[in-house]
């Protein structure tokens, strides 16, 4: 592994950003906060029609990179081939980010290396009534994917990034993915993540399950695939 410098982080934090004025200047001041040294900041604006943009330029340290509206898969695809960073942390752009967030998950692949991503806990800013808890942490609506991943870049490239088809669980398809091909990554006991629930979201309100079947169902496939390969 390379020496990090201040021209070649080794930490990119990644932020996929789409009609996000009222909370990304907060989501960047969290992610600026952070004790690790050196990181860069990687925003890609999808297409925002409102105020995003010039929150985001706002900021010296943040680069800004924008696109047509394509999803948050493809977004973050941009992001990962624009980023110099061996590690790739994910956040998204109306929660905040833990502080040590980016000390505690580098610190962990580095002790680590046979492990390819590091996930953690979360706290709600304003969670909803419905929210149910998971079995294991007892924390409501389980163990975020998507504003909690560190992942070795590599690991990223390997499996393909994000399937930019899903507009919303493309994170758990990509871990899906991971796991097909060997990739192994674990859940931090640590909070990493303050969460931001928004009806207005992708995630908000709709059925997570929809897009997991969608996702299992292709790992079904591949594996068909996969033995049918093997028997001609």
């Amino acid at each position: 592994m390379s020496t990090p410098t201040d021209t070649q982080p080794l930490v990119s934090v990644l932020i996929a950003a789409y009609n996000t004025e009222a909370y990304v200047g907060e989501t960047l001041e969290s992610v600026l906060a952070q004790d690790w040294r050196p990181f860069e900041v990687i925003v890609v604006d999808d297409g925002s029609t409102d105020g995003t943009a010039g929150i985001v330029k706002s900021f010296d340290r943040v680069r800004y990179l924008r696109q047509e509206n394509s999803g948050p898969g493809a977004a973050r695809n941009t992001a990962i081939a624009a980023a110099g960073g061996e590690f790739i942390a994910v956040t998204d752009s109306d929660d905040l980010m833990a502080p040590g967030r980016l000390s505690l998950q580098a610190r962990y692949l580095i002790e680590h290396p046979e492990v390819d991503a590091v996930l953690g806990r979360q706290e709600w800013l304003n969670p909803p009534s419905w929210l149910a808890r998971d079995a294991l942490y007892g924390d409501l609506a389980g163990v975020p994917v998507g504003g909690s991943a560190m992942f070795r870049r590599a690991a990223l490239i390997a499996v393909g990034g994000y399937d930019p088809s899903f507009r919303s669980g493309e994170d758990t398809d990509l871990l899906i993915r991971m796991r097909e091909r060997g990739h192994s990554y674990l859940v931090l006991p640590e909070v990493v993540l303050y969460r931001r629930f928004r009806e207005t979201s992708l995630t908000g309100g709709q059925a997570f399950h929809v897009q997991l079947l969608r996702s299992l169902r292709g790992k079904l496939e591949r594996e068909h695939g996969r033995q049918e390969e093997t028997l001609s």
